[in-house]
């Protein structure tokens, strides 16, 4: 049994705690990255997003429309830049539209 702790903690502190004991970040990544786009790109690209997921620091978005993949590919960088600003850290690196 884990040995009880006679201070009182803050619950943020407790729950980090557990994330990093437990190696779950890279999940909470995941779904952090997926409800950024959603955010960010609002109804219009969501109509036409049909999977997004995170493979180590590459962001894999699948798109239903060609039109929308080219114009979403002049400005990668710029996505990657204010995915990683939603976050609060450097979790993308690159994005690949498919």
């Amino acid at each position: 049994m884990a040995k009880r702790h006679n201070e009182n903690l803050p619950i943020s502190d407790i729950l980090k705690e557990f994330v990093e004991k437990n190696k779950l970040q890279s999940g909470l990544d995941k779904v952090d990255v997926k409800d950024a786009w959603a955010k960010m790109m609002g109804n219009g690209v969501n109509n036409y997003t049909t999977d997004v997921s995170l493979d180590r620091d590459v962001l894999y978005v699948a798109l239903s429309s060609s039109v929308l993949r080219e114009e979403l590919s002049y400005g990668k960088q710029k996505i990657v830049d204010m995915l990683n600003d939603a976050i609060g850290k450097k979790v993308v690196s690159k994005l690949v539209l498919r």
